[in-house]
């Protein structure tokens, strides 16, 4: 039986943990603490480890998920948690001040762990904030000379972040889901 392990990130709210918990066909291990700094005016807890799930596929593999902590003064536990990884869901939130400078922060920090596997990006908030557009992030994502499947996603809504989660898979191995 294999198994396999993805990993999410992106800044505090973007919705990692609520993802992991969308999609985990086990309640997650999560490891929130009481925010002590900015991120309080974002939220009153926020991931200092990691979060951790698993989605069982139909036949007995398992998809492990980690979802990383948002602020950089966990970035220690990027790298950890990055071992053995398949690929990033790099997850950005568009009410931010400036998603795209987060996009670049977190694809630069992730930048060896993408080149050696692959990312796929779901822009959450969009409800709440329309621009940027999807098309903007493709644009911005064309100084990177990459070209990821980004989605307006809703992290509480599993059959979102299963299509991130798939388009993944298949950046990874475009023949997976193939008899």
């Amino acid at each position: 039986m294999s198994q396999y392990k993805i990993i999410f990130t992106g800044p505090v709210g973007a919705g990692k943990t609520t993802a992991i918990e969308s999609i985990s066909d086990v309640p997650p291990v999560k490891t929130d603490a009481a925010a002590s700094d900015m991120t309080k005016t974002r939220k009153s807890q926020t991931t200092v480890a990691m979060d951790y799930g698993i989605m069982n596929l139909d036949d007995g593999e398992k998809i492990h998920l980690y979802g990383t902590p948002g602020q950089e003064r966990f970035d220690f536990m990027w790298d950890i948690l990055s071992v053995g990884g398949l690929g990033l869901v790099l997850l950005l939130d568009n009410t931010r001040a400036d998603p795209f400078q987060d996009m670049k922060f977190f694809l630069d920090s992730f930048a060896d762990f993408i080149a050696d596997t692959s990312v796929a990006i779901g822009i959450t908030q969009m409800d709440l904030s329309s621009t940027p557009t999807v098309d903007d992030y493709h644009q911005q994502l064309k100084k990177y000379g990459l070209k990821p499947a980004v989605f307006a996603v809703d992290a509480r809504e599993k059959k979102d972040v299963s299509l991130l989660l798939q388009s993944l898979l298949l950046s990874i191995d475009p023949m997976l889901g193939r008899e």
